[in-house]
């Protein structure tokens, strides 16, 4: 099911956007992980790896993650992907939520966020997410969407890599017990 906001459109990713997707995850770490994660890796060829593991999710199409796409007048714009019940006291995990940095402060993130929030709440339960602690911005987002701070932790590395962390990276742990104040 499609739900619209003027021209903005949020449906359930498919294969094909795999490619758009994986662009904009790779380009939202550079600009935002880039301190977190070591240069070498962020400036690699990330957007392949992205690729990868962006074909594999949507390829899965199971029921235990929902991946959704934004679109502005048929244009990408942002996603959401969630897994559903991740952790027994947390609940469904947003693992990843980007938009595009020229439609930052538009909304998008806002509907994306309520978006996930419906699809938590058809299979019930709280919802959950990690940011990294030098992000300020996604945490003032996040807490001005009723997130709760309840947690912080080290950030592992990704892909299981440690070269490609700089130190040691803290993620913050943000949840909303009752994920409808997310509806909008």
């Amino acid at each position: 099911m499609a739900q619209e906001s003027a021209s903005l459109t949020v449906r359930r990713g498919r294969l094909t956007d795999a490619e758009a997707i994986a662009g904009l995850h790779a380009e939202s770490w550079r600009r935002h992980y880039r301190g977190a994660y070591a240069d070498e890796y962020l400036d690699g060829d990330i957007g392949a790896e992205r690729l990868g593991v962006w074909r594999q999710r949507l390829s899965a199409q199971d029921e235990a993650t929902r991946t959704m796409l934004a679109e502005a007048d048929g244009a990408f714009v942002g996603f959401v992907h969630v897994v559903f019940d991740e952790d027994p006291q947390w609940g469904s995990l947003v693992d990843n939520l980007h938009v595009v940095w020229a439609r930052k402060r538009s909304g998008i993130g806002s509907q994306l966020m309520s978006s996930a929030a419906a699809a938590v709440l058809e299979h019930g339960g709280s919802l959950y997410l990690w940011v990294l602690e030098q992000n300020t911005a996604a945490q003032a987002f996040y807490s001005a969407r009723g997130g709760r701070c309840v947690e912080s932790s080290l950030v592992p590395p990704p892909g299981g890599r440690e070269d490609r962390l700089n130190g040691s990276p803290v993620g913050l742990r943000f949840a909303w017990a009752d994920p409808a104040v997310l509806l909008v």
